[in-house]
């Protein structure tokens, strides 16, 4: 009885060992607070970022990614990669223009058009310019004091939807 008390509590020191390695290492698990990013994640959505999705490669625009806020780095925000380290963002009549382009950048994820213009934003080496896919009720990089995010603060890309249903995020 005594060797399988044993068994037991070995069991249970491993997975906690095995749950918070892949918690502080491979993953982040977050729960969207706001519809910033809606329609492609909902306000209560939980979903699954990988910690190893920048190990081998650099962030890329259109990466939905979970990162500490630079204003408060104690609290964690999803959004969307528009403005790379370098890039010059500019937002005219609610279109996004990189390094001034002639073109808008085409943006089919965004919930409804975009009203206003902002900008230019010169993102700084090392750094990455956010908006929320909901960009008429989005608190994002255009009206941050800090508005820039350090590649060093992204702390995963959001790969997968678990609740209310499983998905894939693109």
């Amino acid at each position: 009885m005594k060797s399988e008390i044993t068994s037991w509590i070995k069991c249970i020191i491993l997975a906690v060992i095995l749950a918070v390695f892949v918690s502080e290492f491979l993953i982040v698990n977050s729960r969207i607070p706001s519809g910033s990013m809606e329609n492609t994640i909902m306000t209560g959505d939980k979903l699954i970022a990988l910690r190893t999705a920048y190990w081998f490669h650099e962030p890329e625009r259109g990466d939905i990614v979970v990162f500490e806020y630079p204003d408060d780095p104690e609290e964690l925000f999803i959004k969307r990669i528009i403005g790379l380290p370098g890039e010059k963002v500019e937002i005219i009549d609610g279109k996004v223009y990189i390094n001034d382009s002639k073109e808008p950048l085409e943006e089919d994820y965004i919930k409804e058009e975009m009203e206003g213009s902002f900008g230019p934003y010169d993102v700084p080496e090392g750094c990455y310019f956010m908006m929320g896919d909901n960009r008429n009720d989005s608190l994002d990089s255009r009206f941050w004091n800090d508005k820039y995010v350090k590649k060093d603060a992204i702390l995963g890309k959001a790969k997968l939807q678990y609740y209310p249903k499983i998905k894939l995020i693109k």
